[in-house]
């Protein structure tokens, strides 16, 4: 089932909804948006359980 991350769940205030056909994906992809828009380079472990976590069903 693919799944889906509101960005601002996790930062308020950003608009960006990332989808994918698995949380893999939907990581892969949210951690190239968190670099690219937020200036994050590398995830922390307990962001990467926060964002797990609001990764929903489609």
């Amino acid at each position: 089932m693919a799944k889906v991350l509101k960005c601002g769940d996790l930062m308020p205030g950003c608009n960006v909804v990332v989808e994918g056909k698995d949380v893999t994906e939907v990581m892969r992809k949210g951690a190239e948006h968190a670099k690219t828009a937020h200036g994050i380079a590398s995830i922390p472990p307990d962001m990467v359980k926060k964002i797990q976590a609001a990764i929903k069903d489609k």
